[in-house]
């Protein structure tokens, strides 16, 4: 039997054979009487050792064939209910938290699998479009009798389209290296008015191109990384402009209160279809009223940037017409 192979049952048996047999023949040399009860009553215990033994090693040896199927997979709803006696019971209430961190695990590397396939079918697609513009461009500017304005025309747009790559890879990194978390987040301390100037200024002359006017009003001090916390309003401030038409109107708020440091940002512009406002902080969503300029991701970053440092961000639409973006930055866990 290979339950008596196990080293430690046959030394078991062993030591109790050798004390049973030196019991017994001490009782025998009293009494014969006393010599056979001890006999029949060390081979009875002998047995109850065996059998209780040769239980306690079966349901072992079930529970190493459950957790071998269990690791591989074979039979992920296996009940460990029935092992619930002594050491056993303790041993399966720790198998079954493995098993359950198992299941979370092999669920949520499933899960990255499949977003990670979608986010490089939507980059593919994202890159896919302004390489098919860019191609287009230089088979253009090929032609032996362009004008010299033509070709300034589609140098200029070239040069568009490679900076919008050059903007979109950037921002993936960004986007990646957050997912990843290998972005240390600073605690710098600095005024609201500050911080707004320094997210604002690489749009100042875009803002100026459209005839649009761009009003900052902030009280306070902020409490955070500068330089990713400017990314995110800007991206925010970036959209803004992008829906808000020539001669339309952005504002900027700012303030601080005991709990919270609080940025609305707000325009003139068409605002924001019902039907996006679920999905508009969402990786390459874009809304029926983008351009096809849009790559759906600044909103994206931005959010992820606040949320990274114990804030919120929310979009809705005001009543006057636009869209009215609102960061918060709890001084506390929320």
């Amino acid at each position: 039997m290979k339950f008596l192979r196990n080293p430690e049952v046959a030394r078991t048996v062993l030591a109790y054979v050798l004390l049973s047999a030196a019991a017994t023949g001490v009782a025998f040399y009293w009494a014969w009487t006393f010599g056979w009860f001890t006999l029949v009553l060390s081979l009875l215990w002998l047995g109850i050792y065996l059998v209780s033994a040769f239980r306690r090693y079966r349901q072992i040896a079930r529970l190493s064939a459950d957790i071998d199927r269990i690791l591989h997979g074979n039979d992920p709803q296996i009940s460990l209910q029935q092992y619930a006696e002594g050491e056993l019971c303790i041993l399966q209430n720790e198998i079954y938290k493995m098993t359950v961190r198992l299941r979370e695990q092999k669920q949520r590397l499933q899960e990255d699998k499949t977003y990670l396939a979608d986010s490089i079918a939507d980059i593919s697609h994202q890159i896919r479009t302004p390489l098919t513009s860019i191609n287009l461009l230089v088979q253009l500017l090929r032609e032996p009798n362009l004008t010299q304005e033509r070709k300034m025309q589609l140098t200029r747009e070239l040069l568009e389209m490679l900076t919008r790559i050059d903007w979109l890879l950037t921002t993936l990194l960004k986007i990646s290296k957050l997912d990843a978390g290998t972005v240390q987040f600073q605690e710098q301390h600095l005024a609201l008015k500050e911080l707004l100037d320094k997210a604002v200024e690489p749009l100042l002359v875009p803002v100026e191109l459209r005839g649009q006017t761009l009003e900052i009003r902030a009280e306070g001090t902020f409490t955070g990384d500068t330089a990713w916390t400017c990314e995110a309003v800007g991206n925010i401030i970036k959209n803004c402009m992008e829906h808000t038409p020539e001669g339309g109107h952005i504002t900027v708020h700012a303030a601080e209160n005991p709990l919270y440091t609080e940025i609305r940002i707000a325009d003139t512009g068409c605002g924001i279809r019902q039907e996006d406002l679920p999905h508009i902080f969402e990786r390459f969503y874009k809304g029926k009223d983008s351009d096809d300029k849009s790559f759906g991701i600044g909103l994206a970053l931005a959010r992820m940037i606040v949320t990274r440092q114990n804030g919120t961000v929310k979009a809705e639409n005001r009543a006057e017409g636009g869209a009215l973006f609102t960061l918060r930055f709890y001084k506390g866990v929320v």
